[in-house]
């Protein structure tokens, strides 16, 4: 740990990510037992206005934040600023999708968007911990950082493979294809999604091509939206029934 994350000053972000994941999982244990009327926990009220968790977090979010920055890398500062910044990223992403609709949905179908988001967020980080740079430029000699048309032009590539395989409606292929470069160029290379934009633009006179998109895309939900359902509904909670 001394040589791989210490030495290298990814102590603040190895701290940023525990007490992430950490807030995560303790604010759905505690909406959990709110939703079932256990525990002394209650929702906090203001003047009559509930007080969605993420407005403290939005506060420890930018004090975190402007303080691991000020503190540098190395430090107690560093240290304590990177928690209270991980801290306030997850009561933030945890009602993501109350920001992203601009309601309650916390415990609605759309309310998944949040939990999709967390775990992407961490797994994300933790590539960053584990040494990956985005675009995949991390184990860069100095001979090559001297050639740097070769890093630009890595860059370049993998910036537009990942935006075809958002174009194709692979959004989470996207993502982690800017920090490990064979995702992005995977996903560039596969069918399109369809519905997406580039099987509207491309598919539309391509008859087979979109017949096989739409059997690729059943055969993959029917496989695995079952499992992500359960994996969702015990990390994040059951959703409520639609409303008759």
């Amino acid at each position: 740990m001394q040589r791989n994350i210490v030495e290298p000053g990814k102590l603040p972000l190895l701290l940023a990510l525990t007490a992430f994941v950490l807030t995560f999982v303790i604010t759905r244990g505690v909406t959990r037992l709110i939703r079932a009327g256990k525990g002394p926990f209650g929702n906090v009220e203001a003047g009559g206005v509930h007080i969605h968790h993420v407005v403290p977090g939005v506060i420890l979010t930018v004090v975190g934040g402007f303080g691991a920055v000020a503190s540098g890398r190395h430090g107690l500062g560093a240290a304590i600023g990177a928690v209270v910044f991980g801290i306030g990223a997850g009561l933030v992403l945890d009602e993501f999708a109350l920001i992203l609709h601009l309601q309650d949905v916390y415990w609605t179908e759309a309310g998944r968007q949040s939990v999709e988001v967390v775990v992407i967020t961490a797994a994300l980080v933790g590539l960053l911990l584990a040494g990956f740079s985005p675009f995949g430029v991390d184990d860069v000699t100095q001979d090559e950082l001297q050639d740097r048309a070769s890093v630009v032009l890595n860059v370049a590539l993998n910036f537009l493979f990942s935006l075809i395989a958002l174009s194709k409606g692979k959004a989470r292929i996207a993502v982690f294809g800017v920090i490990v470069p064979v995702v992005a160029l995977v996903g560039s290379l596969r069918l399109a999604r369809p519905g997406s934009p580039w099987a509207r633009r491309f598919y539309r006179r391509r008859h087979r091509a979109r017949a096989k998109a739409l059997l690729r895309a059943y055969r993959h939900d029917r496989r695995w939206s079952g499992p992500r359902r359960a994996f969702e509904d015990w990390l994040g909670g059951k959703p409520d029934p639609p409303r008759p």
